[in-house]
């Protein structure tokens, strides 16, 4: 096996990334649960307006725009990462 230096921690970027999945992935099954609670006939007789259903219909129109956001935080925390390791390496 080849030594590829030592690996460096990224905490902030590890926690930002498992953060974007889990907005996006919880995004995605509140907009699934619509979708199936709809076919089901949850909808019915104004039953979305009842218990659960306003969080789940209301959690993707938040929670997408939100992970838009944590992406781009991400992309420019990595950035300055680069950047800093980069100029760290030249001088």
């Amino acid at each position: 096996m080849s030594d590829s230096g030592p690996i460096i921690e990224h905490r902030a970027e590890r926690i930002l990334a498992f953060m974007f999945v889990g907005v996006v992935g919880l995004s995605i099954a509140a907009f699934l649960a619509v979708m199936f609670g709809t076919l089901a006939g949850a909808g019915a007789d104004d039953g979305f307006s009842r218990g659960v259903w306003p969080l789940v219909i209301m959690l993707p129109w938040f929670g997408l725009p939100l992970a838009f956001l944590l992406l781009i935080v991400l992309l420019i925390v990595n950035g300055m990462r680069r950047a800093r390791s980069s100029r760290a390496g030249t001088s």
